[in-house]
């Protein structure tokens, strides 16, 4: 039998091409056009300006839809136990990316009122959730197999916030049209996965027994529950993102404060993703020649520093500034979390232990959202109290690094593996072709 080592050196490549190709334009999918990305300045200033929503009940508004995101975890379960159609993978991105882009389309005929728009929002995040789920596992394995937690953290934030950079300037644009505008960039967005999957996404027919598949889950469930040091990162994650938010805040502070429109605010978005950007591409250089350790110490207490820059929060100029370097902060901070996690999920269980910590991150981050729009709201405190509050909050888990296990934390990310270390299904497909 031919295998892929008989074969020329392109030729052997392309299954693996094929496959970042589909990976890089889902993650690009879902990451640009979530209605909490590309969709958010729009949304939020329809809820502000139409519906005359407060801080808190926006935040809430972002909470609630991206309830899907916080059971991440049970989709990949059910995804791995139960094959559509034959594949884990193709079936499920053809399908619900379809779906979600349907979804979208039903957005725009959507009456202007807080539940209905809530609701289907909501059906849009949930199909996301799959495809966002199926692609997720596969991306953790492929670190892990090449001792690589800090480049993959590098490249998923260089994607993640270049499309938090794309969404703020036409986000901005958008929202000063009429929403329809908006719901079909992002059903555009979405629906260009569904070519490049039928194409290029080589995935061989299984049949897999979903008794036996459950029975592994309850395995992996196990494993996830005593894995200590998974749950450590977990909780030093809950730690940082759960310092009370203010980013529904900062929205309304540009408007009633600065006097901002909502294309200014876009620009805004796209300096903060443009110093996150270079954050990420310096983390991805950077974890290949220090410690873990050391860059959790020094990333989370640069994002303390430069949360505090919102202090200065006064005028377009401050703005521009601020917005740039906590872009810088917080973008290393969410860098080195995101190391922390891929190192700290067992093995065997990629797609289930990492979506579990994302799951953590994603309750974490909205709900503190509406925790510091409910005190600015009821209490009326001072914005500067709330920013404040932030930094003192995240200092708190600086020290908390030091407990984390040095065979977690101590070493820096190891050399590239070769390249020919691909990813199970990848091999597999090699070697039947």
């Amino acid at each position: 039998m031919e295998t892929a080592a008989d074969r020329p050196n392109g030729e052997s490549k392309t299954p693996l091409l094929y496959a970042i190709l589909v990976v890089v334009t889902g993650i690009i999918a879902v990451q640009l056009a979530q209605p909490q990305v590309l969709a958010r300045i729009p949304i939020t200033n329809l809820l502000k300006n139409e519906l005359h929503a407060s801080r808190t009940l926006t935040s809430a508004f972002f909470f609630w839809i991206g309830f899907p995101w916080y059971f991440k975890p049970f989709v990949g379960i059910f995804t791995d136990a139960f094959p559509l159609f034959g594949t884990r993978r193709r079936s499920y991105i053809l399908i619900n990316t379809t779906l979600c882009a349907i979804s979208w389309l039903g957005l725009t005929f959507t009456p202007h009122q807080y539940s209905k728009l809530l609701t289907v929002t909501l059906i849009i995040n949930f199909f996301m959730v799959i495809t966002s789920t199926v692609i997720g596992g596969y991306m953790v394995e492929s670190a892990q197999r090449t001792a690589g937690a800090g480049r993959f953290s590098s490249i998923f934030n260089i994607i993640s916030w270049a499309s938090w950079m794309i969404a703020g300037p036409l986000g901005g644009y958008l929202a000063t049209m009429a929403l329809g505008m908006t719901t079909a960039a992002c059903g555009t967005i979405v629906f260009l996965v569904v070519p490049v999957a039928f194409f290029f996404l080589r995935e061989p027919r299984q049949n897999v027994n979903a008794q036996q598949m459950l029975g592994d889950a309850r395995t992996q469930l196990k494993n996830i529950a005593t894995a200590r040091t998974m749950w450590a990162a977990a909780g030093l994650m809950a730690l940082f993102y759960i310092a009370p938010g203010f980013t529904t805040a900062v929205f309304y502070r540009q408007q009633d404060v600065l006097h901002l429109n909502t294309q200014t605010q876009g620009i805004l978005q796209f300096l903060m993703g443009l110093g996150s950007v270079a954050a990420a591409i310096w983390f991805g250089f950077t974890s290949k020649r220090v410690s873990l350790r050391t860059l959790l110490l020094l990333c989370l207490g640069v994002s303390v520093v430069t949360t505090l820059g919102y202090l200065a929060y006064s005028s377009l100029a401050q703005a521009r500034v601020v917005d740039t370097i906590y872009g810088v902060g917080f973008s290393m901070a969410e860098c080195a979390l995101m190391a922390l996690a891929i190192r700290a999920t067992p093995k065997g269980s990629e797609g289930l232990g990492f979506s579990l910590m994302m799951s953590v991150r994603n309750f974490a981050m909205f709900g503190s959202d509406i925790f510091g729009s409910w005190m600015l709201d009821k209490y009326r405190i001072p914005f500067g109290a709330l920013v404040v509050s932030n930094s003192a909050i995240t200092a708190i888990a600086i020290p908390l690094v030091l407990w984390l296990p040095f065979a977690l934390v101590g070493k820096k990310d190891a050399e590239a593996a070769p390249e020919s270390a691909a990813p199970a299904f990848l091999t597999q497909e090699l070697a039947e072709e």
